[in-house]
């Protein structure tokens, strides 16, 4: 266990308000005690209370700030150790004054994640509440600032906690029966076995029907809007995102590289990427364009692909719908307040009626029909919502799938009356991969590669 003192600025660096100086560990009262002036010294000071007072340089007895400072005894703190927090002025100058001199004191800076890693160590959290801090941090959308928080309340560990205790009961009942063979039966054992895996199976599924919808939850929809030029992408994108974030223009070729912004559609965060019109052309520079429009076409999760309601396709227009049949696509026939000439048969035949939309970006319609396509390609028409738990972390559902995979086999094994002794060792397996969710069972190299994901201060 960690034993020296951390200290780390707890806020963005810049200017602001104010800025939070966080320190944790058995000397960090007695650490910012030392740089401390005021009426009450820190370590006489109860738990959870607050003191003005002002930060002093102890070499030359220099004013260096003015501060207020939460003193936070263990155990009951975010880290199950001793907590100060110094608030002082938001600043470049100030906040790192602060640091320096608790440094000077003795305090270590504290590495990325490491105060939740001690939260973790210490016993406080889980690993996958512990992951779950730095998605509330990461969170795009209201949506999924809701599934991190659930999470980080405990609401998947409980979960997986029960799944793992039936998973001991079943492993303890074929112990007994390895060392008492003569009082049962291996029908009777079996049929215990494949009774318990399949309800095992039944919730680790439960739980996987969920991990597409917490995936996109938690790192979006990557979503490409591709056409030929002058269509209305840019159009596309400033709806979306509420604000002039890419230039429009009546002249062709406007958008000359790759304009990335994130906005959400009906709770649904979108990485939107508004490309370059796709199209031959002699300009160096728009070639360039187009080039990062293809990339980002093959890359892209979601295709948003635009043309104009009031013309027949073009010859390049249907070379990309050939190469977007087999893909993610929402066709979006804009100016629908103009004549249509558009062969709208067509497209519906190829991409379905619920995928082709309907719209006017120039008079805002047609943006509820969008939402719903989204909607139904990605969340089959809504978002699961109530107390269902999401999974969202990508290690979380790479290891449900291997207890997936390890209970299976313990299940076809016991349909093969394969030795008891044997189908344990698929159930230990299965058992030891949903403790690595939550940190049963889990390496220090893990562990440290998950908290270095983390900011400092965090």
């Amino acid at each position: 266990m960690i034993e020296d003192t951390i200290a780390a600025i707890a806020t963005p660096m810049g200017e602001g308000g104010i800025a939070v100086i966080r320190v944790s560990g058995d000397e960090a009262v007695a650490i910012s005690d030392r740089v401390y002036r005021g009426k009450t010294k820190l370590t006489d000071m109860e738990s959870h209370t607050v003191r003005y007072g002002f930060i002093h340089n102890p070499k030359t007895g220099e004013r260096v700030e003015e501060v207020l400072v939460t003193i936070m005894r263990a155990p009951k703190t975010f880290t199950r150790e001793d907590v100060v927090e110094i608030s002082c002025h938001g600043g470049f100058v100030s906040v790192k004054k602060v640091l320096d001199l608790l440094l000077e004191q003795g305090a270590r800076i504290a590495e990325p994640g490491e105060f939740t890693k001690r939260a973790f160590l210490n016993g406080r959290i889980d690993l996958s509440q512990a992951e779950a801090v730095i998605d509330l941090i990461r969170a795009k959308s209201d949506r999924a600032f809701k599934v991190a928080l659930k999470q980080s309340e405990g609401s998947l560990s409980r979960q997986i906690k029960v799944l793992r205790h039936q998973l001991v009961e079943l492993m303890a009942h074929i112990e007994v029966n390895i060392d008492y063979p003569e009082h049962d039966v291996e029908e009777m054992t079996n049929a215990f076995i494949k009774d318990k895996c399949t309800n095992a199976l039944a919730e680790i599924d439960r739980l996987l029907v969920t991990a597409q919808q917490g995936k996109i939850l938690r790192e979006g929809i990557t979503t490409a809007i591709v056409g030929r030029p002058n269509v209305g992408k840019s159009s596309l994108m400033n709806t979306l995102a509420q604000e002039e974030k890419a230039i429009v223009t009546e002249i062709a070729g406007t958008t000359r590289d790759v304009i990335e912004e994130y906005v959400h559609v009906n709770g649904i965060p979108l990485k939107l990427l508004d490309t370059a019109g796709i199209r031959e052309t002699t300009d160096l520079v728009e070639q360039i364009g187009v080039e990062r429009s293809r990339n980002a076409l093959s890359e892209a999760d979601l295709i948003l692909f635009v043309v104009n309601g009031a013309e027949p396709l073009q010859q390049g227009e249907h070379e990309l719908i050939e190469q977007l049949r087999e893909r993610q696509v929402i066709v979006i026939v804009n100016k629908l307040d103009l004549p249509q000439e558009i062969e709208l048969n067509y497209l519906v035949e190829v991409f379905g009626d619920e995928r082709v939309v309907r719209m006017s970006l120039l008079e805002n319609q047609g943006i509820t029909d969008l939402e719903k396509a989204i909607a139904s390609i990605f969340f089959s028409g809504q978002l699961e919502s109530g107390d269902l738990t999401y999974v969202s972390n990508v290690r979380h559902i790479h290891l449900l799938k291997q207890a997936h995979s390890a209970l299976s086999e313990a299940y076809e094994a016991a349909e093969s009356f394969v030795p008891i002794d044997m189908i344990q060792i698929d159930i230990r397996n299965a058992w030891e991969q949903l403790g690595e969710i939550i940190g049963d069972s889990v390496s220090d190299s893990l562990i440290d590669q998950i908290f270095s994901q983390f900011c400092l201060g965090k």
